[in-house]
């Protein structure tokens, strides 16, 4: 075959036979078309373009199998009625396991009540060793000695526990000593007769105990089963079983737990752009208001665990949460179980969520690309076809004096 015949033979095969151009009738309908169909063309490109550019985000579900390690609770917390001396965060789990009095890793910032902080943050101490370093300052030499179990000549100073000695604590040489001793006997503490409570040990953290506000931030890590924590005021301590905390000298009904959660997330902080902040770590903001005294806020949380894969297939655990509240006004005259504070409830789902960044392939967006070209001029043909013949039938109807 010569080459002469091969082209020829080749035009058989051309599905886009061209009409001549004397045949071709060019309208303005149909010039409006194309100009249209082209803008919409180019802004579809550059959607498209764009989102080829993005990884697209997959998620997936997963049943979580992995109980072991640790668990991380990143918490602030804002308390606008209540010193941090009176404060403190407890956890537990269903394992048995318990915390009291939460140090490491768990900061106090004083605020006086219109938020402002009053003093740089501290590290988290026992109730009774605020007293005695605030009140320390004080004191004189003499004072300071006898505070420590000698006088200011070397003498050793031991004084009565008022009946609370044990092998523990032989003596109590400090009012928090007095107060310490009376908890392990489970004994209701009233510093009024105590001879060391005489000096003001703890009148000054006692008479501000209402008077400020307290920030408490930090994390601590619990084992990874469903527990709890609160943030609760007065000493906690468990009594046959039982927790138990003790606001001595005040009542329940003194303390105004009003609050404001800053932030509160499990695990490592997930950052995703197409996922709601909101639906990661709902209580960021949520302010609970105490209306009366001894309030309790509880929030029964229901922990999702996320995993993050990059587009490298590097990846790192976090969690999600969802968040029911509730809250309710303890009355002890009427038996009510449950005391004043916010109390977090935490479950945790056997479902994972995985998210995966995936870059589209070029293949993806070729085809996509073609689509919006075919599309696009396969509509603005019907369109012009239809124009074009419903002219041609007015202007015909018109010819004929049909047209009304």
């Amino acid at each position: 075959m010569t080459p002469t015949n091969f082209w020829a033979t080749l035009k058989r095969f051309d599905a886009y036979a061209k009409p001549m151009d004397d045949f071709r009738i060019r309208t303005r309908s149909g010039g409006i078309l194309t100009v249209l169909s082209g803008l919409v063309m180019i802004i579809l490109f550059a959607s498209e373009f764009r989102d080829y550019l993005q990884p697209q985000m997959k998620e997936e579900l997963f049943v979580d199998t992995s109980r072991t390690g640790k668990l991380k609770i990143n918490v602030d917390v804002i308390f606008s009625r209540i010193s941090c001396d009176f404060l403190g965060i407890d956890a537990m789990d269903i394992s048995g396991e318990q915390h009291i009095d939460i140090e490491h890793n768990i900061y106090k910032r004083r605020l006086d009540l219109d938020g402002k902080p009053i003093e740089d943050a501290q590290k988290d101490v026992q109730i009774g060793a605020i007293a005695k370093i605030v009140n320390t300052a004080n004191k004189t030499s003499e004072e300071i000695g006898t505070q420590n179990g000698t006088n200011a000549v070397g003498e050793v100073v031991c004084q009565s526990c008022y009946g609370a000695e044990n092998e523990k604590t032989k003596c109590c040489n400090t009012c928090n000593d007095v107060r310490e001793a009376y908890r392990i006997k489970t004994w209701k503490f009233d510093p009024r007769g105590i001879e060391q409570c005489r000096d003001g040990l703890t009148s000054e953290i006692e008479e501000r105990a209402l008077k400020e506000g307290c920030q408490i931030y930090g994390y601590l890590e619990v084992n990874r089963v469903g527990g709890s924590f609160h943030i609760a005021p007065g000493k906690s301590f468990i009594i046959n079983h039982i927790h138990v905390h003790d606001v001595n000298p005040f009542a329940s009904t003194d303390f105004n737990v009003t609050h404001q959660i800053k932030h509160l997330s499990f695990g490592q902080h997930l950052d995703l752009e197409s996922v709601d902040a909101g639906a990661i770590n709902p209580l960021d903001g949520v302010e609970g208001v105490a209306e009366k005294g001894a309030m309790m806020f509880h929030y029964y949380l229901k922990i999702v665990p996320t995993t993050y894969t990059q587009t490298d297939g590097s990846y790192f655990p976090s969690n999600q949460f969802s968040v029911t509240r509730h809250s309710k006004v303890v009355s002890v005259m009427a038996g009510e179980g449950g005391m004043p504070g916010v109390f977090f409830s935490y479950e945790m789902s056997p479902v994972m969520v995985k998210y995966s960044r995936k870059e589209k392939s070029l293949g993806h967006f070729l085809t996509g690309l073609c689509a919006i070209i075919g599309g696009v001029f396969t509509v603005a043909g019907i369109l012009d076809k239809l124009i074009y013949n419903s002219s041609r039938l007015i202007e015909q109807k018109i010819e004929l004096g049909k047209a009304t």
